[in-house]
């Protein structure tokens, strides 16, 4: 792939339930969507407070998930941190903290990042100096990185929460360093829509303007304050995540893939023709993921409950 290759500025994440029946037949009951890494396994929601869903969210209410996050991630005093309406919300806003210049964002990875940052007029390569993005483990292969060192920095943790241990949490502390987390895909609840930036206090004073006011639903708030709370819960779905990952590079690896990494949350596989992959198992509804800038490379994400049953049937 040539640094500034055009194509990784397309669109191309996973779900699309919708597009996949169009393609394949069937309604949105009959799909397992592994397309996806997030957690098929979600935190059970709690009892919401009534007014969660009838006022506008108050300031002790933000306080209270910003408490619990800072507590969870062991956040520096020293950092600032801000909550958004998902990560995404914040990767399309990052881009015009700065003016535009050069960034590096080793490739392959999630393409979102090089998006926002061509949208806002930067030049995507692998050589900057001054400028960097990572994202740590690194969507799809799992690679870890090394905390970098240019003066602009955004570490992408999504997925660091089954590796608590890799964190570059400490970083935050290091002015021009901004570190991203997203709350629905450990914790399975994608639809809540929230992320959080932590690090350089200038930068996210410059990012609150950006987000607005209520920028996180009052359910949402509840819900990810009880669950950042949790250490129980977090402990044991990290223990299941890692046998259901062993277990799914079991039956791929019985099928004729070959296991590349990943994370508990996604496993990527090498065949001989990953779109001929996606094609069989979507004959059977179900969801794979392949990419475009491999012919060979599949990515799974995990089954849970029945699943387990249909994609085993899918794979003989």
């Amino acid at each position: 792939m040539t640094p500034d290759d055009t194509r990784i500025a397309e669109p191309d994440h996973g779900g699309g339930i919708d597009a996949a029946a169009a393609r394949w037949g069937g309604i949105r009951a009959d799909w397992l969507d592994l397309s996806t890494g997030i957690n098929p396994r979600p935190y059970p929601l709690p009892p919401l407070p009534a007014d969660a869903w009838t006022a506008l969210p108050d300031r002790a209410a933000f306080a209270a998930l910003e408490t619990a996050a800072r507590r969870f991630w062991a956040v520096p005093d020293a950092a600032a941190l801000i909550a958004a309406p998902g990560a995404s919300a914040l990767i399309a806003r990052i881009p015009a903290l700065l003016p535009p210049g050069r960034i590096a964002i080793p490739a392959p990875t999630y393409n979102e990042h090089a998006r926002a940052f061509r949208a806002a007029g930067w030049t995507v390569t692998d050589d900057a100096t001054k400028a960097t993005v990572l994202v740590h483990p690194n969507n799809p292969d799992g690679r870890l990185h090394s905390a970098p060192t240019t003066p602009f920095a955004i570490i992408d943790e999504s997925f660091c929460d089954t590796l608590p241990d890799a964190t570059h949490i400490g970083q935050s502390t290091r002015p021009g360093t901004l570190i991203l987390k997203s709350f629905g895909k450990f914790w399975g609840l994608a639809g809540a829509r929230l992320g959080f930036a932590m690090g350089d206090p200038e930068l996210i004073a410059r990012l609150k303007p950006m987000i607005g006011p209520w920028a996180v639903p009052g359910p949402t708030l509840a819900i990810a304050t009880a669950a950042l709370n949790d250490d129980a819960w977090a402990r044991e779905t990290r223990a299941r995540l890692t046998q259901d990952a062993n277990r799914l590079d079991s039956l791929m690896t019985k099928a004729g893939a070959t296991p590349l990494g990943g994370t508990t949350l996604f496993r990527l596989y090498d065949t001989e023709d990953a779109a001929a992959w996606q094609d069989r198992l979507a004959r059977h509804r179900i969801l794979t993921r392949i990419f475009p800038y491999s012919t060979r490379w599949l990515r799974l994400g995990l089954p849970d409950g029945d699943g387990w049953t249909r994609l085993e049937h899918a794979l003989t």
